[in-house]
C-alpha cells in the first residue's frame, strides 16, 4: 500500500498498482450523448499559465475564496511548526535569488495583496512548481507548507483583487469553476500531457543526472532533487521534445524521446473531427529562430512521434497563433482548438504581467463574440497549474499524479449558464470528457473516464 509519509501524498514511486492514468481505458465505450451537447460545434480552450484560484479569484463573490481559508491561511515550516512571519519575498529571475525589496521584509503569516508592492502590469519573481514540491506544499491536505517549500518565500501567497482584470467579467457573465484543479502535480510540462492524453510520459534509462533523489520515505533528499524523471523513468518535470522544436543548447541525450500513448488528437482524427493546437511563435519555432518567450515544453503534441517535425499531421494540426486569429475573422475554425499564447501574454510569473495577458485573452474572446464561430461555440480558459502559488482548498486525491491545486477556469458560450459558479469537482481531464462526450470518442485513460462532462455548466435547452 502506499505511504502517507513526511507531508507528502500519493508519492508511490515504484508501487505497479497505483492508477497511472494508463491507456488501458481505451477500451471503455464513449461516452453516452448529452442531449443539445450537438449544437456545440467548435470548442475552444484558451490555456494559459501559473495561477491559482485565490491569487486571482479569492475574492469573487460566491465562490469558495479567501474568506474560506481557515487554519490553512496559516503557514508552517518543515518542523511543523507556525512560521512567525512570512519568508521574504524571493524574486528567482536572476540565477542567484536575491530577496525582492519591493515587499516588505517581513509580511504577516497569512495571504495578502500584491498590488501595494507590484501592480498587475509589472511582474513578480517566478516560483517553484515541480512534481514533488507541490506535494509537499500541499501537505496532506493541510495546504500549509506552500511558503517553505518555495524559492520565493511569501511570493506565494500573494494575492489579486481580480475584479479590475478583463476575464472577471467574463466570469461575472458567464461561468466560474471554483473547484476546478490542474491534472497533475507540478509545472507546465506533466499538465500539458495530461490535457491531451490523460498520461504520463516515459524517458526510459534517462541520464542519472536528470532522475529525482528521494530518501526511504519517497521525499526528495533536497530542494535541488525535484528532477525531471522519476527514480522509475516517468518524466514529470521539465524537459523539450527530440523530434519536435528544441533549443539548440539542450543536449540529444536530454531531450524526451518520442511518445505513442494515445492523445485526444488521435481519436479525433480517427472519427474525421477536426482538430488544431495553436502555438503563438510556433512558426518561427520549427524554423530554428525561436522568440526568447516561446516554451519548447508546452507543445504538448510535439512530444508524440506521429506529430513530430515535418510529418504530415504535424503540418495538419500544430498551427501558428497567427493562424488562429485568422481562422476567427474568416470563420473557418475547427472543431476543437487548443491556443496557447507566446510566453509575454500567458500570465507565468516571471516574464509576463497578470495585466497583459488578461488584456490578451479578453481580446480574443471578444473577436470570437463577434464573429460568426460565436453561435455554436464554447470557450474554456483555464490555466496549467499553479505555479507554485498558495491555494487553500485541498485537492482531491485520485492517483499518483494528482490531481494539483485549483486553478481558476472560466466557460464563455452561448450554451453557458450565465452568472453561474460551478462548483462541481473537476480536474483538466473533465476537458477531454467533454470533448469526448460531444463527438463520442472512447476515453484516453481512467482519469478522463470517471471525469464529470462539465455539462453542468451549461443551457442546452
Amino acid at each position: 500500500m502506499i505511504k502517507q509519509l513526511s507531508g507528502c501524498f500519493a508519492l508511490g514511486l515504484f508501487l505497479a498498482s497505483i492508477p497511472l492514468g494508463a491507456p488501458s481505458a481505451a477500451a471503455q465505450d464513449a461516452p453516452k450523448p448529452v442531449p443539445g451537447l450537438d449544437k456545440i460545434n467548435h470548442i475552444i480552450v484558451l490555456y494559459l499559465e501559473n495561477r491559482s484560484f485565490d491569487n486571482l479569484y479569492g475574492l469573487f463573490p460566491g465562490a469558495d475564496g479567501l474568506a474560506n481559508a481557515g487554519p490553512a491561511a496559516t503557514q508552517v515550516g518543515k518542523d511543523g511548526k507556525v512560521l512567525e512571519t512570512l519568508p521574504p519575498v524571493m524574486n528567482t529571475n536572476p540565477k542567484v535569488p536575491i530577496v525582492d525589496a519591493r515587499f516588505p521584509a517581513s509580511l504577516p503569516n497569512a495571504p495578502f495583496r500584491a498590488e501595494p508592492f507590484v501592480g498587475p502590469e509589472q511582474t513578480t519573481g517566478d516560483l517553484v512548481h515541480r512534481f514533488y514540491h507541490e506535494q509537499l506544499q500541499i501537505d496532506d491536505g493541510k495546504m500549509e507548507k506552500f511558503a517553505i517549500w518555495s524559492d520565493a518565500g511569501g511570493l506565494v501567497m500573494s494575492t489579486y483583487d481580480g475584479s479590475k482584470f478583463p476575464l472577471w467579467d467574463y466570469a461575472k457573465r458567464y461561468v466560474l469553476m471554483d473547484h476546478f484543479y490542474h491534472a497533475a502535480f507540478g509545472g507546465s510540462f506533466l499538465n500539458h500531457f495530461w490535457t491531451v492524453c490523460a498520461c504520463t510520459p516515459r524517458f526510459e534509462n534517462a541520464p542519472a543526472d536528470l532522475i529525482s533523489t528521494l530518501d526511504e520515505n519517497g521525499v526528495i533528499t533536497s530542494d535541488k532533487a525535484d528532477n525531471a524523471v522519476t527514480p522509475d523513468f516517468y518524466a514529470v518535470n521539465t524537459l523539450q521534445p527530440k523530434l519536435g522544436p528544441h533549443a539548440a543548447s539542450v543536449p540529444d541525450a536530454k531531450l524526451l524521446p518520442p511518445q505513442d500513448m494515445p492523445n485526444i488528437g488521435d481519436r479525433l482524427s480517427e472519427k474525421g473531427v477536426t482538430w488544431a493546437w495553436y502555438s503563438g511563435g510556433w512558426n518561427d519555432a520549427v524554423a530554428g529562430k525561436a522568440d526568447p518567450l516561446f516554451q519548447f515544453h508546452h507543445q504538448a503534441f510535439a512530444f508524440f512521434s506521429r506529430y513530430a517535425n515535418g510529418t504530415e499531421d504535424s503540418k495538419a494540426h500544430l498551427k501558428d497563433g497567427l493562424d488562429f486569429t485568422a481562422g476567427i475573422e474568416k470563420g473557418e475554425l475547427p472543431a476543437v482548438s487548443f491556443f496557447k499564447p507566446i510566453g509575454e501574454f500567458n500570465e507565468h510569473p516571471g516574464y509576463s504581467t497578470v495585466l497583459a495577458s488578461e488584456r490578451y485573452a479578453a481580446d480574443l474572446v471578444k473577436l470570437l463574440e463577434e464573429s460568426p464561430l460565436w453561435k455554436d461555440t464554447l470557450i474554456i480558459i483555464t490555466y496549467d497549474e499553479n505555479g507554485g502559488l498558495w491555494d487553500h482548498v485541498a485537492p482531491p486525491k485520485k492517483d499518483r499524479w494528482g490531481p494539483g491545486v485549483r486553478v481558476p477556469t472560466l466557460v464563455i458560450s452561448p450554451f453557458a449558464k450565465k452568472g453561474f459558479i460551478d462548483h462541481t469537482d473537476y480536474d483538466t481531464t473533465a476537458i477531454l470528457k467533454l470533448i469526448e462526450t460531444r463527438y463520442g470518442l472512447a476515453p484516453l485513460g481512467t482519469r478522463d473516464a470517471a471525469a464529470p462532462d462539465m455539462t453542468n455548466a451549461l443551457d442546452l435547452k
